[in-house]
């Protein structure tokens, strides 16, 4: 449950005014989700998005504290700046430098197209050749999530026809994928449409808590599966990731494997844990492997 600022213990308010000032006015958005407390803090040193979790010595309190520990490496061109961190009463909260905007529109036509495929390209530019210590790494997470391998190990009788006669397949090619994600550079790997917000003419990336290591066109990868999801396809989704300049270079091979790779994950991920959001991105990620192999992209 989402709290609000008065549902904040004392201590912690206290900890949060020690850094920004008394706070006026607070705003709550109606997005996001991994977060026990979010809000923009009006104050009288200006105004500043807070967010926080109650766990922090769990899981959650480690994506927070990872997200914060990697916030000086991140472009500021498209990442609002980390401006303080506190702690008190069990809870962690982050202030990042607030943004006037909304989340961006990621269907067929937008105007904001243009400004992700170029915070794109500027993460891939910029991001490239990281050595931070501690950042977990990408074929890492993946070689033990490994949706496909779990699921022919562990078939479930919800799996369909078309999943079951190509399994071999598919593991075969998400090992492929799980390979050709290895790189150096820093990556979101989490960006859908509520992870950028758009303005001031650009595009912004938030919500850093599962950055990692790997090939820089991954990001655009996983986009390509969240605009066939809001309605291009497959082929137009590609040719707008062919845009950014994280995408040109990467084989059709990579990319084939790569995509069986994430599709695996999603069809896991909506099998075990089927929450709502995960029916309609499974179904973009297997198109995108439709089309893959159906274009003889093996």
């Amino acid at each position: 449950m989402r709290h609000t600022w008065n549902d904040l213990p004392g201590t912690v308010r206290a900890a949060i005014e020690a850094e920004t000032g008394p706070v006026s006015r607070v705003e709550i958005p109606a997005a996001g989700r991994n977060s026990d407390f979010a809000a923009t803090l009006h104050t009288r040193r200006g105004v500043v998005f807070c967010k926080g979790i109650v766990d922090a010595g769990g899981k959650r309190g480690t994506m927070h504290r990872h997200e914060a520990d990697i916030a000086p490496y991140l472009p500021p061109a498209i990442s609002p700046r980390l401006l303080w961190k506190a702690e008190a009463d069990g809870w962690i909260v982050l202030g990042f430098r607030h943004i006037a905007g909304r989340h961006a529109d990621l269907s067929p036509g937008s105007k904001d197209l243009p400004l992700v495929a170029e915070a794109v390209s500027v993460m891939a530019r910029e991001l490239g050749g990281f050595t931070a210590p501690n950042v977990p790494v990408l074929s890492e997470k993946m070689a033990w999530m490994a949706g496909w391998r779990r699921l022919r190990h562990q078939p479930l009788a919800v799996l369909d026809q078309w999943s079951r006669d190509r399994l071999d397949l598919l593991v075969e090619l998400e090992a492929k994928g799980i390979e050709a994600a290895v790189g150096d550079s820093l990556i979101h790997t989490d960006l859908h449409q509520l992870n950028i917000l758009v303005g001031g003419g650009r595009a912004w990336v938030i919500d850093w808590a599962w950055a990692q290591t790997g090939a820089a066109w991954v990001d655009a990868a996983h986009l390509v599966v969240r605009l066939i999801d809001q309605g291009h396809d497959p082929e137009t989704a590609e040719r707008w990731a062919a845009s950014t300049f994280a995408w040109p270079g990467v084989s059709p091979e990579a990319l084939t494997a790569f995509s069986v790779a994430l599709l695996g994950m999603w069809t896991y991920l909506h099998h075990t844990d089927p929450l709502p959001m995960r029916a309609g991105v499974t179904a973009a990620a297997r198109r995108w492997v439709e089309h893959r192999l159906v274009m003889g992209r093996a």
